[in-house]
């Protein structure tokens, strides 16, 4: 969920696998081009007549930076007029790299989302099993959807989980994932498989042991509506982007809150839901990293929707949500005219959670 999730390394037979890949890529362009060795004080004469017959040059090596190496004062620190990488550019047409590959990266193909929609096959899964238990410790619930994700058929975790025990939630970034479960709370759950580089990022919020109580169900239906409705504006068809979601999530959920007797008044909303409601997704859990969240949504785009309430232990709300954290969310690829639901075997509704331990 959080910008500050960590990607997990690759294991042995995803890194076996990109190395394969790599080295075939390398034989190809090999044999494609004539490459030889050089000294690299030469890369000026060697560069020029190929940047000069560009007509663009897309870059983002940084020509201001520290160097530590003979390579890296060409590329980043030119000492004089006559040598470095800005030289050779000077005559040319210089575009920023990175709004490229985030245009092409944002855009999943068929293939992609086909990996991405196995990664939250599995993941969602791997929730469904785990909510058919009862949970009295942070850590056992983690380290069983690490094996989950695994036996279903993910390469492993996508990023380090949340695993957040009552008030725990209220911290977005809780990762410690150590403490004691206590019957009557929640557990929020922030976690997700990874398969063939592809992630998926779930959220689901639940009682470790009992059913949920009717505060804890008012506040989850509330959130669980807005989800919902957000989740069905994920298509082409709707002209919406992810910052006309987060609106749309903030209206329905003052206005629910408001019913459920919260003071919505001043800075409420800020406080009660801090985070957007939406992130890209792909390669990376927060995918193609400052592309825009105006962008209208068309097809290929993969989004999540994850609307939360997370309340403090305040005077200033009511006494019986005090303490409480929700956060539901799913992966979405977008359609013409309906979301493609990745994650949807995690089940979420309050009675097909509690009947997974009838």
């Amino acid at each position: 969920m959080s910008d500050r999730k960590t990607r997990k390394q690759s294991n042995g037979r995803g890194q076996d696998q990109d190395w394969k890949r790599r080295r075939m890529c390398s034989t190809r362009m090999s044999n494609a081009y004539d490459f030889q060795t050089g000294d690299i004080n030469s890369l000026t004469s060697i560069l020029s007549p190929i940047v000069s017959s560009a007509s663009s040059v897309y870059t983002d090596i940084p020509l201001k930076a520290s160097p530590t190496t003979v390579f890296s004062r060409f590329f980043s620190s030119p000492t004089s007029k006559s040598e470095g990488f800005a030289q050779i550019l000077k005559s040319s047409k210089v575009e920023p790299l990175k709004p490229l590959i985030n245009e092409i990266r944002a855009f999943k193909s068929d293939a992609e989302v086909s990996n991405m929609r196995k990664a939250g096959q599995d993941s969602g899964r791997a929730f469904t099993d785990a909510m058919r238990q009862e949970w009295t410790r942070e850590k056992d619930l983690g380290n069983y959807l690490e094996y989950e994700f695994r036996r279903h058929g993910c390469d492993g975790s996508a990023y380090v989980p949340v695993i957040a025990g009552g008030e725990h939630a209220l911290s977005i970034h809780y990762v410690r994932n150590d403490d004691i479960l206590r019957d009557g709370s929640l557990v929020l759950v922030d976690a997700g498989g990874e398969y063939g580089n592809y992630i998926t990022d779930i959220t689901r919020t639940f009682p470790p042991a009992s059913r949920f109580t009717k505060s804890q169900a008012d506040l989850y239906n509330a959130v669980l509506g807005v989800q919902r409705t957000c989740v069905a504006l994920c298509r082409a068809s709707a002209n919406m982007t992810l910052d006309k979601l987060h609106e749309i999530a903030e209206r329905a959920l003052k206005v629910s809150l408001a019913d459920l007797g919260f003071d919505m008044s001043g800075n409420a909303m800020e406080i009660l839901f801090p985070h957007h409601l939406s992130h890209y997704i792909g390669l990376d859990v927060h995918d193609t990293p400052g592309y825009s969240r105006k962008e209208i949504l068309k097809p290929g785009h993969c989004v999540t929707v994850e609307p939360g309430i997370y309340v403090p232990n305040s005077d200033r709300w009511p006494k019986h949500f005090r303490g409480i954290g929700i956060r539901i969310e799913d992966s979405i690829a977008v359609q013409e005219d309906s979301p493609y639901v990745l994650t949807t075997e995690a089940v979420k509704e309050i009675v097909d959670i509690e009947a997974l331990r009838s």
